[in-house]
């Protein structure tokens, strides 16, 4: 088995499809499904049976998966260190953030870095999800949480007070809360994810029992959006509601942890000319020395 063949071979074990490998792979499917074949006839043996839920790994296919993934690790290696050598202002840079960071940070500092070195193409992900940078799914990661991998370098690049929030729309409806009461009598709009990461959720170090939540988002932009429209009381970075102009709430309390951003790439990568631009100009937006 080469590399080549391990990569079609590791696909479709994590996408369970064939069309979710070609996809996952940009390849198309019938070249997928011939790939296999080909595998399967060169080692003599069968590496999937297909089942309802998908391709599962046969006997044979669960004694090739620690080779490939070892195949996979040094492949990823190898491009790691050769991309750290390269010199050149010209390429392609993945970069990986929330949809707030990317729309108030990272775009403008595309735009930067377009204007600067028109060669180099950024392809931008936008989720809350965690991308592999050691895998090479992306080569810079604008995160709000700090990867333990090693290997990774992060590089803290602000560090936000949490408050309370609400539109003058919205307090012109209900009023203010009142210390307390848990918000007794009020709507309130929170991040999903913080949610579900606490046993007893608060807003600025108030309980919300007493209070009614209208909705639960799991994008800060979405949330931020929610608090603008009127919707309810929500929690957010002090910075990014200043921009929005909203009113912030029992203004000498806020949130024990601050919201944090970290600038994250691998070790191997941080040298590549394009990659070390495209940092510069997140660090600028940031305005980090």
């Amino acid at each position: 088995m080469n590399w080549d063949d391990a990569r079609i071979f590791l696909a479709i074990h994590r996408e369970r499809t064939l069309r979710a490998a070609a996809r996952a792979l940009k390849l198309d499917q019938a070249t997928v499904g011939r790939r296999l074949v080909a595998l399967e006839h060169a080692l003599g043996a069968a590496l999937f049976v297909r089942t309802s839920k998908g391709y599962e790994l046969s006997q044979a296919g669960k004694l090739a998966l620690a080779p490939a993934e070892l195949m996979e690790r040094s492949a990823h290696d190898l491009a790691r260190r050769t991309h750290g050598m390269d010199k050149r202002l010209a390429g392609e840079v993945k970069v990986t953030t929330t949809d707030a960071l990317a729309l108030e940070f990272v775009i403008p500092a595309i735009e930067r870095l377009h204007a600067k070195h028109p060669d180099v193409r950024v392809e931008l992900n936008t989720s809350t999800q965690i991308v592999n940078l050691a895998g090479r799914e992306a080569d810079i990661a604008v995160r709000t949480v700090r990867p333990t991998n090693p290997g990774l370098i992060a590089r803290r690049i602000a560090s936000w007070e949490m408050g309370l929030f609400a539109s003058r729309t919205y307090l012109d409806h209900h009023g203010m809360p009142i210390e307390g009461q848990a918000f007794s009598a009020h709507d309130l709009v929170v991040y999903q994810p913080y949610m579900s990461a606490t046993s007893t959720p608060e807003l600025a170090g108030e309980p919300l029992h007493g209070g009614r939540i209208v909705a639960s988002l799991n994008s800060n932009l979405s949330l931020r959006a929610a608090i603008k429209a009127g919707i309810g009381l929500g929690e957010i970075p002090v910075a990014m509601a200043e921009k929005d102009g909203l009113i912030r709430i029992w203004p000498e309390r806020a949130r024990k942890a601050p919201y944090e951003v970290w600038l994250v790439t691998h070790q191997d990568l941080r040298h590549t000319a394009r990659i070390r631009a495209m940092i510069d100009e997140i660090l600028q937006t940031f305005r980090v020395e």
